[in-house]
């Protein structure tokens, strides 16, 4: 008999244009009470957090605010120190960094959180997982998932398109973590959802179906990552693990983080990434390329931005970020077997 699990998923998710005059609606259906702290960097609350927070005061919140600039675990800290234990629940409003310090910083105290993405660069806005600096290794940490989501597509229209296809890549990566998790579970006998998996591959194919359309720069292409994005998040959290969305490209991202002076956006390593992940695993690699290619998403190492030197040794020593976690690249890759694959792919 198997044991019991929890799967914790956001209890409203709004998606569409206007949707962020909701939140002040939602936080009064959830009753998550009325002392809120909104996290966002300076922009972000220019833009977008100051307007949520006279939303929320007109709705008799109280409302507090703090500007961060990084996502590392200080941040985390001075967070927490401004909530004091005093604060009800957290707003993060803004892209990954500030969902994520709101969403570690919330969890520590024992809070909910709603997200308020101001950009759709990867699946941590709606997911349980958080990319925080200052930890032993460069890996997404367990937290919780947010209790609400107010994704306003014409908000994340205005990011740069950057962004919007750096989070396709983090979606197209699906796959490959998918492959990499079956591969596991064929292998090692680890625990292996069906229901997850198909999940985690229809974000997948919304990608790849949409690639003309997200290209376009709409409301409509904004709309289709965001609920890849939300779609990839609930996987994870019916696996109970990152299991379903990260796999060897993502390792392949973090080895990247480490070795390269001047690292990419997650998702756009991600994305090269399953390019040559998906080489190993016998994927249509080719096809992952012309999508990401179609999308504006970078493809090779000189649209990174990062010298090919790096490419080879992030793939030599990506097996070494996780070594518990089975994948296709679980026995490590030679200097020349990494340089051979990158150039068979045209990453290098």
């Amino acid at each position: 008999m198997k044991e019991p699990k929890k799967i914790e998923l956001p209890r409203e998710v709004w998606l569409g244009p206007k949707v962020i005059s909701k939140v002040a609606h939602v936080c009064q259906k959830l009753d998550l009470g009325k002392r809120a702290l909104i996290v966002a960097d300076l922009r972000t609350f220019e833009l977008v957090g100051s307007k949520v927070k006279s939303q929320l005061e007109r709705a008799n919140f109280n409302v507090a605010h703090t500007i961060i600039k990084e996502a590392d675990l200080a941040t985390v800290g001075k967070v927490r120190e401004i909530s004091r234990g005093e604060i009800d629940f957290f707003l993060g409003v803004g892209g990954g960094r500030c969902i994520d310090v709101a969403k570690l910083a919330s969890f520590q105290d024992g809070k909910p959180f709603v997200s308020v993405p101001t950009a759709a660069s990867h699946d941590g806005i709606a997911s349980s997982r958080a990319s925080i600096k200052g930890g032993k290794k460069p890996t997404s940490i367990q937290t919780h998932a947010p209790i609400a989501i107010i994704a306003d597509t014409l908000i994340i229209k205005r990011a740069p398109h950057r962004l919007l296809a750096a989070g396709c890549g983090d979606i197209i990566s699906n796959l490959t973590a998918v492959r990499d998790w079956q591969l596991a579970h064929r292998l090692k006998g680890e625990p292996y959802s069906e229901y997850a998996a198909t999940l985690s591959l229809v974000s997948y194919q919304i990608v790849m179906e949409n690639a003309e359309v997200i290209k376009k720069r709409t409301e409509e292409s904004v709309r289709e990552v965001v609920k890849a994005l939300i779609s990839s998040s609930v996987a994870m959290a019916i696996a109970g693990s990152s299991r379903p969305a990260s796999g060897s490209e993502h390792l392949f991202s973090h080895a990247l983080d480490i070795t390269a002076p001047k690292p990419a956006l997650h998702g756009e390593q991600c994305g090269v990434g399953t390019i040559m992940m998906a080489y190993l695993h016998g994927e249509d690699w080719v096809a992952i390329k012309k999508a990401l290619k179609t999308i504006g998403a970078p493809t090779n190492a000189k649209e990174l931005g990062i010298p090919s030197v790096y490419i080879v040794k992030a793939l030599t020593i990506a097996h070494k970020i996780r070594p518990e976690r089975y994948t296709i690249l679980k026995e490590g890759l030679s200097k020349r077997a990494a340089e051979r694959l990158a150039k068979i792919t045209g990453v290098i």
